[in-house]
């Protein structure tokens, strides 16, 4: 792809796609897929970097008030420029065959020039976040909201850098009143192109049986819409901003665009390019490229496309805990659910936040749960009688070929997911061996040993002060014979585990991890979750030693 392919193409309505800041293309490991593995993305935008590291907003960040539409509030979270840096430079140096948008936000010029000058060498185009409506104060749309602050800003980085190699562009909000004259004051202050639209908004979003609001914030709970709904304000601000611009500035229009016949609208507007956005998790990414081949084509991308909506949350009253040592609870709450090795659910509290969970038993509804955080603590507070609520299932069940033996080995609430495992498991006749690693030692039974050693034999070791103990119980006899392993941890735990048991000779295909990464969203919008290129939130938590090994995954 070359940049003079942008120029002037809403003339030649070729179907030039890209990805949007803050979803899909999140991290170094979604820039490279996209690149390598996604032909029919033109373009790939990162997330908005800022010089210091941002935690954002926290959980939950992301809503849906209907099938397709989407509220959001991450707050602009990112590592910071010093971490980022030298994986776009990685990524640069290895080739690529999309044009690589870099977004960047701050809250003064002498950022924003910092920033540009950082990340100069490696975009070929660098996009000012002047647009996000919930950001803190002096960030995004309190910048591009003003067209004479918006342009002060372009005018004081073209002056400080001068010698600038990527493209400028400004990515606007569509919250104002005249979105044409602050296209046009940008630039004429020096700024190549526009990126429209933003979210809209932004807006509070209550969830309707508690009627609480539900993203988290220093807003009250307001934040930007996305998806299908904003689609016709989009086509509407781009109108506006290409008449006002004329036809020379690029324009990257974006906003809603969910099929073929809106990527035709986004060109006919005057777009030059057309950004996909919310619509990506609602396509199983091991149909990406199918679907945004079928986006250019014009073919029919209905099959591909769910419109069950994930984010719906379910009350649940709590029915029992039970403590145990090393801060460690089992919580069980009214309710039932089918959730299968490799899916998980959130729970969510209203004005605490939400975490994601594996659940340990479907009926009654049980989790086994750390104090680990502010979420965590507050989740210990809860009382019998009181109220909690989840969202899910995510994931998906884990794909395994079934064999005559297996060996179970948890550690930490990774063990959480041994029951589901050891259910199916006994399905096909499976005879187990189960073992688990604990921090300290119980005066009485486990946390799980009532359930697991229904299953088969159970043995539970403490670390003694020597985290993993319990893979030192791993012998060359333990994988005689038809069997295959099952390791839920911590990551460096089932590296491990995985290790020695690749060593005694097991067969690196019959071996699967659970891989519970952090997840934000659960439905592959905002990439925290990544492992080897996949989203476990999507695909599963499940895979084989020989897959995160081929695909270089960080356990």
């Amino acid at each position: 792809m070359d940049i003079a392919n942008l120029r002037k193409n809403h003339l030649q309505k070729s179907p030039i796609l890209a990805t949007v800041s803050g979803v899909a293309s999140t991290k170094k490991e979604l820039i490279e897929l996209f690149d390598k593995k996604i032909p029919s993305i033109d373009i790939i935008t990162t997330k908005s970097f800022q010089v210091t590291p941002n935690p954002g907003n926290r959980e939950p960040i992301v809503c849906s008030p209907s099938p397709g539409n989407f509220g959001n509030s991450v707050g602009l979270r990112n590592p910071g420029m010093e971490v980022v840096l030298p994986e776009i430079r990685e990524i640069r140096e290895n080739g690529m065959r999309a044009l690589l948008n870099i977004s960047l936000s701050a809250s003064n010029p002498d950022d924003f020039i910092t920033l540009v000058k950082a990340f100069d060498p490696y975009g070929d185009m660098l996009e000012l976040n002047f647009s996000c409506p919930h950001a803190a104060a002096g960030f995004g749309a309190s910048i591009g909201s003003d067209a004479t602050i918006a342009s002060s800003y372009v005018k004081a980085i073209n002056e400080a850098y001068p010698e600038r190699k990527a493209l400028l562009i400004v990515k606007l909000t569509p919250n104002v009143p005249d979105i044409g004259g602050i296209a046009k004051a940008v630039i004429e202050a020096g700024a190549d192109g526009i990126a429209a639209i933003n979210t809209v908004g932004p807006k509070l979003y209550l969830e309707p049986l508690s009627g609480k609001p539900i993203l988290n914030n220093k807003l009250g709970g307001k934040g930007g819409a996305s998806g299908e709904w904003v689609n016709a304000e989009a086509l509407k601000c781009i109108k506006e901003i290409r008449e006002a611009i004329g036809d020379e500035p690029i324009i990257l229009g974006m906003g809603g665009v969910t099929r073929p016949e809106d990527v035709k609208a986004m060109l006919d507007a005057g777009a030059d390019s057309v950004g996909i956005g919310s619509a990506f998790s609602r396509v199983m990414p091991s149909e990406w490229e199918n679907y945004l081949s079928l986006m250019k084509s014009g073919g029919d991308v209905s099959s591909l496309l769910s419109n069950e909506n994930k984010l719906v949350y379910t009350p649940h009253t709590v029915l029992s805990k039970e403590m145990h040592k090393g801060d460690v609870m089992i919580l069980k709450v009214s309710g039932s659910m089918n959730c299968q090795p490799g899916e998980f659910v959130f729970i969510w509290i209203p004005g605490l936040g939400e975490k994601p969970f594996s659940v340990a038993v479907n009926n009654p509804l049980t989790f086994l749960i750390k104090k680990r955080g502010q979420f965590t603590e507050g989740l210990f507070d809860v009382k019998e009688g009181d109220t909690i609520y989840t969202r899910g299932l995510y994931g998906s069940p884990m794909v395994y070929k079934p064999s005559a033996k297996a060996l179970l080995i948890g550690g930490g609430t990774g063990a959480a997911v041994l029951p589901l495992i050891a259910s199916k498991l006994k399905e096909d006749n499976t005879e187990m061996d189960i073992r688990v690693g604990l921090v300290e030692k119980e005066d009485g039974k486990d946390p799980l040993e009532d359930v697991l050693s229904e299953y088969g034999s159970y043995r539970s070791v403490s670390d003694d002060g020597k985290p993993g103990r319990v893979l030192d119980t791993i012998t060359e006899k333990d994988i005689e014979g038809d069997i295959s392993a099952y390791i839920v941890g911590p990551g460096k735990m089932m590296e491990k585990a995985a290790c020695i048991l690749e060593n005694l000779g097991l067969d690196d295909e019959r071996i699967y991890l659970s891989m519970e990464k952090n997840t934000m969203c659960g439905i592959g919008m905002c990439g925290e979750c990544v492992c080897g290129g996949h989203l476990p939130c999507k695909e599963g938590t499940f895979f084989t030693w020989h897959t995160l090994k081929e695909n270089g995954a960080e356990l």
